[in-house]
């Protein structure tokens, strides 16, 4: 018998997944994220360096992907650019992604996070719906229903999603109608409440302390969409305490609403945060 007191063993680690990638997807999707990037291959052995992969596989890459529609050549420049059949692919994958599935599970880790009720609400010209509720184990939990409808003006849903809006959009939105008072710090006049969004809109936030509920604040975060727009606002509710400037919980309030905002707009696809909202 053979001595193996001297042979090295390879013992496999069983605690390492096994590696399912396939080599040829891989170059192809960084062949994509290389055109996605704005440059356009038409030095195929300048582009295969860059990358990393051989001058002949970047060929067959790019035929293939180009037959398949994903990638497209430009007329008169040469190159390519990301094709139709990609952003068919886009566009199936973000209608699957709706607002309400993706935002749900934020929504329970707002809640866990800050103790408060959670909502995600649309603007309907001049009313807010609640799509999605999520309220913690409290006697102060929300009762606001999914579908309620509320005023645009005096809510911070409302108030961030029309800190939106172009200026003249928001005045034909109200003009010649009349502003509901709800307390005694509802803005009443467009005047005053184009005054209250420039503030919203400067924060990044609404604020509410008692503006609508007395002895009810309130904060929310606008939520984007891969084009851009806001689609719908996310806003936490608890005592108006809570909420009031200075106290304890603003600061944590204000980091964790946005970063949660920035999170759900992320998974619809959003990428066009400024350097002042990271």
């Amino acid at each position: 018998m053979a001595d193996m007191s001297n042979t090295e063993t390879t013992i496999p680690n069983e605690t390492s997944p096994p590696d399912y990638t396939v080599p040829p997807v891989v170059r192809a999707l960084a062949v994509l994220r290389h055109i996605a990037a704005g440059n356009r291959c038409r030095n195929s052995s300048r582009t295969a360096k860059a990358i990393g992969i051989n001058r002949t596989t970047l060929i067959r890459l790019l035929a293939t992907l180009q037959a398949e529609g994903i990638i497209e050549e430009i007329p008169d420049e040469g190159g390519y650019r990301l094709g139709t059949g990609l952003i068919a692919l886009a566009a199936a994958a973000l209608s699957e992604r709706g607002i309400i599935q993706v935002a749900r599970p934020y929504l329970k880790r707002l809640v866990d996070e800050l103790g408060l009720s959670a909502h995600l609400g649309v603007r309907e010209g001049q009313e807010i719906v609640y799509l999605a509720r999520e309220t913690p184990v409290s006697h102060l939990a929300s009762t606001v229903r999914e579908g309620t409808r509320l005023p645009a003006h005096a809510t911070t849903i409302g108030r961030i999603l029309l800190a939106e809006l172009p200026p003249g959009a928001l005045r034909d939105l109200y003009r010649g109608q009349a502003l509901e008072a709800y307390t005694d710090k509802t803005r009443t006049t467009l005047k005053e409440l184009e005054a209250q969004l420039a503030g919203d809109r400067a924060r990044g936030l609404s604020w509410s302390v008692a503006n609508f509920e007395p002895e009810i604040g309130s904060a929310a975060a606008a939520v984007y969409d891969h084009q851009g727009h806001a689609i719908a606002a996310i806003n936490v509710t608890g005592h108006a305490s809570i909420f009031a400037e200075g106290g304890e919980q603003v600061d944590r309030i204000e980091a964790t609403l946005r970063q949660t905002a920035r999170d759900v707009s992320e998974a619809m696809g959003y990428r066009g945060w400024s350097a002042d909202q990271m």
